[in-house]
């Protein structure tokens, strides 16, 4: 059972919510990467409930059905705030699942918030300090094609192009809730292209603020990261595990920095280990069957 409601953050922006199998426990409440939606979980999301788990997600204010900035002055803390009152949100203490920005709010809340408004926190793919040239790689990408597409297959083609790991193309139905109908029939992504310039240009100030929290994180980590990642990398996940040594690291082969897409059962396999055992920390390991990238 999937349920879609809206969140009205704390300044009334509108954050569509998916909540699936809603009497499930443990919650797992899900937050996306810069510049992707809540259905970069669906995979994972369905897999999960699956099992029991109650599943959350939502798109992150700008991003996807989500209400915009009319002023356009995004902010980390912003972003933050609405991650906090999600979690507090619900029935029980969540466990954050969160890629990229969302693992990165994930990481601050859980170091400065007390109590911890989360009962576990996953990072996927990502550490508080990053590689350049990987971010660089993506902000080009949502930089690029700002008239947008004259239909589905162009976008397609560019999708194809960035994720070359990828078997096949999107289809029109895959791209439709990813993309929006301009006045002028052009269609452009569902990223509000005003938070390129706000939330980037804190990203570098932001840094020594999530490392200062890392190193108070006090409940159980689960760091996941692509064996071809160029977002993460070995030396930043060291200095992560010297941070948070209670963490407890994957790598998984064949993915990149979109991880639970390109591996989404072996993302869905280590979740579940964790949940059953979240104390397990303090090694890093590679799953001993290597997974098929999708």
């Amino acid at each position: 059972m999937v349920q879609l409601t809206h969140f009205d953050a704390a300044d009334g922006v509108s954050l569509a919510v998916e909540t699936r199998h809603p009497a499930g426990s443990p919650t797992l409440l899900f937050a996306h990467g810069f510049g992707q939606t809540r259905g970069a979980w669906n995979g994972a999301a369905d897999a999960l409930a699956a099992r029991g788990c109650r599943c959350v997600s939502f798109d992150s204010r700008g991003h996807g059905e989500s209400g915009r900035l009319a002023d356009g002055d995004y902010h980390m803390d912003q972003f933050a705030g609405d991650l906090y009152a999600l979690a507090q949100a619900q029935p029980e203490p969540p466990v954050l699942v969160g890629a990229s920005m969302g693992g990165l709010l994930g990481l601050v809340l859980a170091g400065e918030a007390r109590p911890a408004p989360f009962r576990a926190l996953v990072l996927v793919d990502i550490t508080p300090r990053w590689e350049t040239a990987g971010v660089e790689r993506i902000l080009a990408f949502m930089q690029a094609h700002p008239d947008g597409f004259t239909d589905y297959a162009e976008a397609a083609e560019q999708v194809a192009a960035y994720l070359p790991q990828r078997r096949g193309r999107k289809s029109e139905e895959q791209l439709r809730p990813l993309l929006r109908e301009g006045a002028d029939g052009r269609l452009r992504w569902h990223w509000d292209p005003a938070l390129l310039a706000g939330v980037v240009n804190e990203s570098e100030r932001y840094q020594p603020r999530l490392l200062a929290a890392a190193a108070r994180v006090d409940v159980p980590v689960l760091l996941l990261s692509g064996e071809r990642s160029d977002v993460v990398s070995r030396d930043t996940v060291a200095e992560f595990l010297r941070l948070v040594p209670h963490a407890h690291h994957v790598q998984v082969p064949g993915a990149t920095h979109m991880l639970a897409g390109d591996a989404n059962d072996a993302f869905t396999r280590e979740i579940v280990a964790f949940i059953e055992d979240p104390d397990r920390g303090g090694a890093t390991r590679r799953p001993a069957i290597p997974q098929e990238v999708h």
